[in-house]
């Protein structure tokens, strides 16, 4: 089977929204290190991977919103496509306590064949549908409960935005309704990184965009992405409503 860095799914959809998901897979491409980069399976299985449980969300959010998805279908720990070119940890050598041994001797030239082989791919992709006209883009990821050594995060579930909240603000609003919920906001994360896929695709061309990150073990199967889903898509509907986008 001929190796894809991407999927494309409904690219004829004609909802308003686009969703993404940049940490979709654990996939490791035949072409890099013969398709093992050297770690554990469960290793390879945890969120240094790829985002537990995004996809399964993304696929099924898009799909309620009769939207287009893209998503990358290889590793963060083969490229990482939410990070820019020039970013010191687009290729990670180590990572919440794993050292990656496959990447250990990454120079320069293996970086650029990984970023023809999967990157430049995938954000050719996702420059072309996010140029959709008035399209309002959500990125989908996930976190961890707990980094080895640290604090358990409180959160369900965070939103991250740049200076723009044009979309942030009404959803934030909307998700504390909920009575359930810990949200946070720019939290795991920073909401702005100079040359990731927000940045690149959204920022740079002032379209309306967030990213959510929802805690992993809530959406490790197929119930809890059915389930956040569903959650997820009258939620957008309502702080678009409330936006006036």
């Amino acid at each position: 089977m001929t190796y894809s860095p991407c999927y494309l799914i409904g690219e004829n959809r004609p909802g308003r929204w686009l969703i993404t998901c940049d940490h979709a897979t654990n996939c490791v491409p035949p072409q890099v290190a013969g398709g093992d980069l050297g770690l554990p399976h469960e290793d390879m299985e945890r969120h240094i991977a790829y985002d537990v449980g995004a996809w399964g969300v993304a696929q099924q959010l898009a799909q309620a919103l009769d939207a287009p998805a893209v998503a990358a279908n290889f590793s963060r720990l083969v490229i990482d496509p939410n990070r820019g070119e020039d970013d010191p940890t687009l290729v990670m050598k180590l990572y919440d306590g794993s050292i990656i041994p496959a990447n250990r001797g990454a120079d320069r030239a293996e970086i650029e064949r990984r970023l023809n082989l999967c990157y430049r791919p995938y954000h050719d992709t996702l420059a072309r549908m996010a140029a959709l006209p008035h399209a309002v883009i959500v990125s989908v990821h996930s976190f961890t409960r707990q980094l080895r050594g640290r604090d358990p995060r409180p959160w369900h579930v965070g939103v991250l935005h740049t200076d723009d909240e044009r979309f942030s603000a009404p959803l934030i609003d909307r998700l504390r309704a909920e009575d359930d919920l810990c949200v946070g906001v720019n939290q795991p994360y920073t909401g702005y990184l100079p040359g990731d896929a927000i940045d690149r695709h959204c920022t740079a061309h002032h379209r309306p965009n967030v990213l959510i990150e929802l805690r992993n073990d809530l959406i490790a199967d197929s119930a809890g992405q059915k389930h956040w889903a569903g959650r997820l898509a009258v939620v957008l509907q309502d702080a678009l409503g409330v936006s006036g986008l």
